[in-house]
């Protein structure tokens, strides 16, 4: 189901416009924008960095250590599913993972900044690309998953955004997070990527279950990485955002950053295994919607 931003109606049909109002959402570049307002400046990203990371994070361990966690969790908790929305696709590097691993399931990208949406679409021309604020989701009860990976952290109404994924499930559906991990790592690469916060894992667990969800599996990972995360930050706490190089964790010797990739995916077997891990740099989250449809008013 569509849900029109305009009038708040909900109507069935692949098309944006809205036949109770009338209402056609814009297009910007080509893409479908319901949230035109912030297609150029949404604030909570720099849209320069998708150049950066079109171009790195393929190759760099934790992108792609992420990647294999979070198709693992598709396989284990939401094995048949049939569609997908990302909320902050990027340039689509998580979503051409999941094509490749469900190349049946019908795959939506959604990005506030049109740039990225470019990107995405090159990476990916099979799927499906809108631009987006996830504040205010277009759609009611159409997709089995819902991710947002290294996302809600960047917005201020994460509350809100969690409801709003809440209600674009259909009934059974599951919502599947990673967020950045523990406050006390905060340093200039959070202010840099825009931050609003890092989590705790209480706080968040309450936030997914305030907007209706029932928590399936919560672990941190990137744990076996902890030490030298904590002296990267420890580091980087008091360096200047202008004097801040954001590539600088990218600049690592191919030995070295197969050897952390390796170490990633013992660690992961030990969360296949069922073992969630207390601490670590970043976490991981699946929850489900309750399979009664209940009509939430957002």
């Amino acid at each position: 189901m569509r849900r029109c931003l305009h009038c708040n109606s909900t109507f069935e049909g692949g098309t944006p416009h809205c036949p109770a109002c009338g209402d056609d959402p814009a297009r910007i570049d080509g893409f479908v924008a319901f949230a035109p307002n912030f297609a150029r400046d949404g604030g909570g990203f720099k849209a320069n960095y998708y150049d950066d990371l079109a171009r790195l994070e393929g190759e760099n361990f934790w992108f792609r250590a992420r990647n294999a966690l979070i198709l693992w969790a598709l396989h284990k908790y939401q094995p048949g599913f049939r569609s997908m929305l990302e909320i902050g696709c990027g340039t689509a590097y998580v979503l051409s993972g999941v094509a490749q691993a469900f190349p049946d399931a019908r795959l939506v990208g959604s990005e506030i900044f049109v740039a990225g949406l470019g990107f995405a679409a090159k990476r990916l021309p099979s799927a499906e690309f809108v631009q987006m604020d996830a504040r205010a989701i277009p759609y009611r009860e159409e997709f089995d998953v819902v991710g947002a990976f290294d996302v809600i952290e960047h917005i201020e109404e994460d509350e809100r955004v969690l409801a709003q994924a809440h209600a674009a499930l259909k009934p059974g559906g599951c919502i599947v997070l990673t967020v950045p991990q523990h406050p006390w790592l905060w340093s200039a690469s959070d202010e840099y990527a825009c931050h609003v916060r890092r989590y705790c894992a209480a706080e968040l667990h309450r936030k997914v279950r305030q907007a209706g969800f029932e928590l399936l599996r919560s672990t941190s990972f990137v744990t076996a990485l902890m030490p030298a995360l904590v002296v990267s930050r420890l580091r980087t706490r008091k360096t200047a955002l202008e004097t801040f190089d954001p590539l600088a964790e990218f600049a690592i010797p191919r030995s070295i950053n197969a050897l952390l990739e390796r170490i990633l995916s013992w660690e992961r077997a030990s969360i296949r295994a069922g073992l969630s891990f207390p601490v670590g740099g970043s976490r991981l989250v699946v929850a489900k919607k309750s399979d009664v449809s209940v009509a939430l008013s957002l």
